[in-house]
């Protein structure tokens, strides 16, 4: 993970703020992005289920593709960005920081709010999907450069990844089993769940950056070094949106968009954010950057979603608080190095 803010542009040296006291407006504005997020959650949580319910489409279906476009909005615009200023670091470093937070806090915290069931499916072309495209990457790191010939391969990647999710079909009784569940509400077509979705992601994204700012702000009169505050604060905060989205669901009890929302979003952080990247300006990799251990962690965490998942097809309370526990000992490295 590296510093910078949801723009893409890194955090500034600020010195203009003496260290000791938090202002009112940081907590103001903490306060409010925290608000604008919920509210951007929940309406994209209910545009996706009536989208979902109009269109005959399985939620899991939806969460993998349109909540989970929608929610790495943030990763695109920071790393996209950063790609065209040169700065690589933070381009890979946001994807990686994100996509190992979607799996140790934003599903930590959503199971051990509600915990979130699967089925097989999922688990034998989703997760093992997912696997594949942290390897994928861990190669590309490997290389010591991402061009622009690998950028475009990723970007192909997703459109295969696309094809295979849309086209894919289930089993005849589990069709049956959807159809008796869902296909009796199907709605007319309408623009009402298109204009939900588009407020919702609207709300999601100025209640990062406000939540962003105003915790970096109180970090600051706290004295905590910007350094640290970036490696932290910036890629939990294009999260955010994954975040509330997941925890929305969750309370919904939807599960299928709260985990479709966090797996879509890693795989479309590396295969669509990162390709559009590199395809925007190569991405080189300075040796000693550790950017290959911060691959390692999040394949590591991709990888414990499998026994987990696995354990009656559902994430439980207590799997959530490992995962919980692992990502906040990988933040306490983070902190300590």
């Amino acid at each position: 993970m590296c510093g910078g803010t949801l723009s893409g542009v890194p955090p500034p040296v600020s010195t203009a703020r003496p260290t000791g006291g938090t202002t009112t407006s940081d907590l103001i504005t903490l306060a409010l992005g925290t608000l604008l997020l919920y509210l951007g959650g929940e309406a994209l949580v209910r545009s996706a289920i009536r989208l979902s319910s109009q269109w005959g489409v399985k939620p899991m279906v939806i969460g993998l593709t349109i909540v989970a476009f929608g929610t790495s909005a943030p990763e695109l615009f920071a790393s996209l960005l950063a790609a065209l200023r040169g700065t690589t670091d933070l381009t890979i470093g946001n994807v990686i920081g994100s996509n190992t937070a979607n799996i140790g806090l934003i599903l930590g915290v959503t199971a051990l709010i509600s915990p979130i069931r699967t089925h097989a499916m999922f688990i034998r072309r989703e997760v093992p999907f997912m696997l594949g495209v942290a390897v994928v990457l861990l190669a590309l790191v490997l290389t010591g450069n991402i061009g622009r010939l690998a950028g475009a391969s990723l970007l192909g990647l997703t459109a295969l990844y696309l094809v295979v999710l849309l086209h894919g079909g289930e089993a005849p009784d589990v069709e049956q089993e959807f159809n008796r569940e869902y296909g009796e509400e199907r709605r007319a077509p309408s623009l009402l769940p298109w204009l939900g979705l588009g407020a919702g992601l609207l709300l999601l994204s100025g209640g990062a950056h406000l939540l962003v700012n105003g915790a970096s702000g109180i970090a600051r009169s706290l004295g905590i070094a910007e350094l640290t505050i970036g490696l932290t604060m910036v890629a939990v905060g294009t999260s955010l949106p994954e975040l509330f989205t997941s925890v929305v669901a969750a309370l919904r009890q939807e599960p299928d968009i709260a985990l479709g929302n966090v797996v879509g979003s890693n795989i479309l952080n590396v295969l669509f954010v990162l390709g559009a990247s590199a395809l925007a300006r190569p991405l080189p990799i300075a040796a000693g950057s550790g950017v290959i251990w911060d691959v390692a962690v999040m394949l590591g965490f991709s990888l414990l979603l499998i026994p987990f998942l696995l354990t009656g097809l559902r994430l439980a309370r207590r799997e959530a608080a490992l995962l919980l526990a692992a990502y906040a000992g990988y933040v306490v490295y983070l902190f300590a190095t």
